[in-house]
Protein backbone atom coordinates (compact mmCIF):
# COMPACT_ATOMS: atom_id res chain seq x y z
CA UNK A 1 0.00 0.00 0.00
CA UNK A 2 1.21 3.50 -0.80
CA UNK A 3 1.09 5.60 2.36
CA UNK A 4 -0.58 9.00 1.81
CA UNK A 5 0.86 12.49 1.90
CA UNK A 6 -2.30 14.35 2.95
CA UNK A 7 -5.60 13.92 4.76
CA UNK A 8 -7.67 13.67 1.58
CA UNK A 9 -5.68 10.65 0.43
CA UNK A 10 -5.82 9.18 3.94
CA UNK A 11 -9.60 9.47 4.06
CA UNK A 12 -9.93 7.76 0.69
CA UNK A 13 -7.74 4.89 1.88
CA UNK A 14 -9.80 4.44 5.05
CA UNK A 15 -13.01 4.38 3.04
CA UNK A 16 -11.61 1.83 0.61
CA UNK A 17 -10.33 -0.49 3.36
CA UNK A 18 -13.42 -0.27 5.58
CA UNK A 19 -15.38 -2.79 3.51
CA UNK A 20 -12.67 -5.39 4.09
CA UNK A 21 -12.87 -5.32 7.90
CA UNK A 22 -14.30 -8.53 9.38
CA UNK A 23 -15.71 -8.77 12.90
CA UNK A 24 -15.96 -12.54 13.23
CA UNK A 25 -15.02 -15.20 15.82
CA UNK A 26 -11.39 -16.27 15.74
CA UNK A 27 -10.93 -19.06 13.22
CA UNK A 28 -7.56 -20.28 14.45
CA UNK A 29 -6.16 -21.15 17.86
CA UNK A 30 -3.84 -18.42 19.08
CA UNK A 31 -0.36 -19.72 19.90
CA UNK A 32 1.70 -16.60 19.11
CA UNK A 33 0.55 -13.12 20.03
CA UNK A 34 2.25 -9.80 19.33
CA UNK A 35 1.93 -6.37 20.87
CA UNK A 36 2.67 -3.22 18.86
CA UNK A 37 3.14 0.36 20.03
CA UNK A 38 5.07 3.47 19.06
CA UNK A 39 6.82 6.43 20.67
CA UNK A 40 7.59 9.75 18.99
CA UNK A 41 10.54 12.09 18.94
CA UNK A 42 10.72 15.47 17.26
CA UNK A 43 10.89 14.01 13.76
CA UNK A 44 11.10 10.23 14.34
CA UNK A 45 8.72 7.42 15.18
CA UNK A 46 10.00 4.46 17.20
CA UNK A 47 7.75 1.48 16.47
CA UNK A 48 8.07 -1.66 18.57
CA UNK A 49 6.65 -5.15 18.08
CA UNK A 50 7.01 -7.85 20.73
CA UNK A 51 6.19 -11.52 20.15
CA UNK A 52 4.92 -13.78 22.95
CA UNK A 53 3.81 -17.36 23.32
CA UNK A 54 0.15 -17.70 24.24
CA UNK A 55 -1.27 -18.38 26.75
CA UNK A 56 2.04 -18.80 28.64
CA UNK A 57 3.16 -15.26 27.72
CA UNK A 58 6.85 -15.99 27.32
CA UNK A 59 8.74 -13.31 25.39
CA UNK A 60 10.08 -14.81 22.16
CA UNK A 61 11.24 -11.85 20.08
CA UNK A 62 11.17 -8.07 19.91
CA UNK A 63 11.93 -5.56 17.16
CA UNK A 64 12.03 -1.77 17.03
CA UNK A 65 11.98 0.22 13.79
CA UNK A 66 13.02 3.88 13.66
CA UNK A 67 11.72 6.00 10.80
CA UNK A 68 10.96 9.60 9.90
CA UNK A 69 7.53 11.03 10.66
CA UNK A 70 5.78 11.68 7.37
CA UNK A 71 2.21 12.48 8.45
CA UNK A 72 0.94 15.07 10.96
CA UNK A 73 -0.91 14.28 14.16
CA UNK A 74 -4.64 14.34 13.34
CA UNK A 75 -7.16 12.52 15.58
CA UNK A 76 -8.69 9.61 13.67
CA UNK A 77 -5.68 9.26 11.35
CA UNK A 78 -3.14 7.65 13.68
CA UNK A 79 -2.61 4.81 11.18
CA UNK A 80 -0.87 7.17 8.78
CA UNK A 81 1.46 8.62 11.42
CA UNK A 82 2.81 5.38 12.88
CA UNK A 83 1.25 2.53 10.91
CA UNK A 84 3.98 2.11 8.30
CA UNK A 85 6.66 1.80 10.99
CA UNK A 86 4.55 -0.62 13.06
CA UNK A 87 3.92 -2.81 10.01
CA UNK A 88 7.66 -2.78 9.36
CA UNK A 89 8.40 -3.92 12.92
CA UNK A 90 5.77 -6.66 12.83
CA UNK A 91 7.14 -8.00 9.55
CA UNK A 92 10.62 -8.26 11.07
CA UNK A 93 9.55 -10.59 13.88
CA UNK A 94 11.08 -14.05 13.56
CA UNK A 95 7.64 -15.68 13.44
CA UNK A 96 4.24 -14.54 12.21
CA UNK A 97 1.82 -13.88 15.08
CA UNK A 98 -1.63 -15.44 15.14
CA UNK A 99 -3.05 -12.23 16.62
CA UNK A 100 -1.82 -8.69 17.25
CA UNK A 101 -2.70 -6.32 20.09
CA UNK A 102 -2.31 -2.71 19.03
CA UNK A 103 -2.24 0.41 21.19
CA UNK A 104 -5.12 2.26 19.53
CA UNK A 105 -8.63 1.79 18.21
CA UNK A 106 -10.17 -0.92 16.09
CA UNK A 107 -13.69 -0.30 14.78
CA UNK A 108 -14.34 2.24 17.57
CA UNK A 109 -13.49 4.99 15.12
CA UNK A 110 -15.44 7.63 13.13
CA UNK A 111 -15.01 5.58 9.94
CA UNK A 112 -14.66 2.16 11.63
CA UNK A 113 -11.00 2.15 10.61
CA UNK A 114 -8.77 2.67 13.61
CA UNK A 115 -5.13 1.64 13.45
CA UNK A 116 -5.87 -1.91 14.65
CA UNK A 117 -8.39 -2.43 11.84
CA UNK A 118 -6.08 -0.80 9.30
CA UNK A 119 -3.08 -2.96 10.18
CA UNK A 120 -5.24 -6.07 10.44
CA UNK A 121 -6.49 -5.62 6.88
CA UNK A 122 -3.02 -4.81 5.53
CA UNK A 123 -1.45 -7.90 7.13
CA UNK A 124 -4.56 -10.10 6.84
CA UNK A 125 -4.27 -11.00 10.52
CA UNK A 126 -6.58 -10.84 13.55
CA UNK A 127 -6.04 -7.61 15.47
CA UNK A 128 -7.47 -6.03 18.62
CA UNK A 129 -7.50 -2.34 19.43
CA UNK A 130 -6.55 -1.68 23.04
CA UNK A 131 -6.71 2.06 23.80
CA UNK A 132 -6.20 3.99 27.01
CA UNK A 133 -8.79 6.62 26.07
CA UNK A 134 -12.00 6.93 24.08
CA UNK A 135 -12.08 8.26 20.55
CA UNK A 136 -15.81 7.90 19.83
CA UNK A 137 -18.95 6.62 21.53
CA UNK A 138 -20.84 6.73 24.79
CA UNK A 139 -20.67 4.36 27.73
CA UNK A 140 -21.55 3.83 31.37
CA UNK A 141 -18.70 3.42 33.82
CA UNK A 142 -18.22 -0.31 34.54
CA UNK A 143 -18.01 -1.69 38.05
CA UNK A 144 -14.65 -1.43 39.78
CA UNK A 145 -13.54 -5.07 39.85
CA UNK A 146 -11.30 -6.70 37.26
CA UNK A 147 -13.33 -8.10 34.35
CA UNK A 148 -16.21 -5.65 34.68
CA UNK A 149 -17.19 -4.11 31.37
CA UNK A 150 -19.81 -1.98 29.68
CA UNK A 151 -20.64 -1.57 25.98
CA UNK A 152 -19.18 1.30 23.98
CA UNK A 153 -21.95 2.65 21.75
CA UNK A 154 -21.46 4.74 18.63
CA UNK A 155 -24.17 5.60 16.11
CA UNK A 156 -26.51 3.13 17.83
CA UNK A 157 -24.05 0.24 17.43
CA UNK A 158 -21.81 -1.57 19.90
CA UNK A 159 -18.30 -0.87 18.64
CA UNK A 160 -16.32 -2.02 21.65
CA UNK A 161 -16.19 -2.47 25.40
CA UNK A 162 -15.00 -0.38 28.31
CA UNK A 163 -13.09 -3.02 30.25
CA UNK A 164 -11.69 -2.98 33.77
CA UNK A 165 -8.46 -4.97 33.60
CA UNK A 166 -7.43 -4.40 37.23
CA UNK A 167 -9.40 -3.66 40.37
CA UNK A 168 -9.95 0.04 41.01
CA UNK A 169 -7.96 1.35 38.04
CA UNK A 170 -9.10 3.22 34.94
CA UNK A 171 -10.61 0.96 32.27
CA UNK A 172 -9.30 0.29 28.77
CA UNK A 173 -11.26 0.82 25.56
CA UNK A 174 -11.28 -2.46 23.66
CA UNK A 175 -12.53 -2.83 20.10
CA UNK A 176 -12.17 -5.53 17.46
CA UNK A 177 -9.71 -4.65 14.73
CA UNK A 178 -10.02 -7.38 12.10
CA UNK A 179 -10.89 -11.10 11.98
CA UNK A 180 -11.94 -11.16 15.64
CA UNK A 181 -15.17 -10.34 17.48
CA UNK A 182 -15.74 -8.39 20.67
CA UNK A 183 -16.16 -11.50 22.83
CA UNK A 184 -12.80 -12.87 21.73
CA UNK A 185 -11.20 -9.43 22.14
CA UNK A 186 -12.30 -9.13 25.77
CA UNK A 187 -11.19 -12.68 26.59
CA UNK A 188 -7.73 -12.22 25.11
CA UNK A 189 -7.13 -8.83 26.70
CA UNK A 190 -8.02 -10.23 30.13
CA UNK A 191 -5.87 -13.33 29.59
CA UNK A 192 -2.85 -11.22 28.64
CA UNK A 193 -3.21 -8.75 31.52
CA UNK A 194 -1.13 -10.07 34.40
CA UNK A 195 -1.34 -7.78 37.41
CA UNK A 196 -1.14 -4.54 35.43
CA UNK A 197 -3.65 -2.37 33.61
CA UNK A 198 -2.10 -2.94 30.17
CA UNK A 199 -1.77 -6.36 28.46
CA UNK A 200 1.76 -7.72 28.78
CA UNK A 201 2.67 -7.66 25.05
CA UNK A 202 1.66 -3.99 24.88
CA UNK A 203 3.49 -3.12 28.10
CA UNK A 204 6.67 -4.57 26.63
CA UNK A 205 6.19 -2.82 23.28
CA UNK A 206 5.65 0.49 25.08
CA UNK A 207 8.79 -0.07 27.18
CA UNK A 208 10.88 -1.01 24.14
CA UNK A 209 9.77 1.91 21.97
CA UNK A 210 10.53 4.40 24.76
CA UNK A 211 13.88 2.78 25.56
CA UNK A 212 15.02 2.97 21.94
CA UNK A 213 13.81 6.56 21.76
CA UNK A 214 15.95 7.45 24.80
CA UNK A 215 18.98 5.68 23.36
CA UNK A 216 18.51 7.41 20.02
CA UNK A 217 18.17 10.82 21.70
CA UNK A 218 21.31 10.40 23.79
CA UNK A 219 23.35 9.10 20.86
Amino acid sequence: MKWPDNIEQAKEIQESLRAKVLCIPLRKKVKLIAGADAAFGEDRVFAAACLYSYPALSLLDEVCVVSSISFPYIPGYLSFREGEAIVGALRRLKAKPDLILIDGQGIAHPRSMGIASHIGVLLDLPTIGCAKSRLVGEFEEPDWERGARSPLLFQEKIVGAVLRTRDHVRPLFISPGHKVNLKNSIEIVLQTTRGFRIPEPLRRADFLSKRVKREFSTG
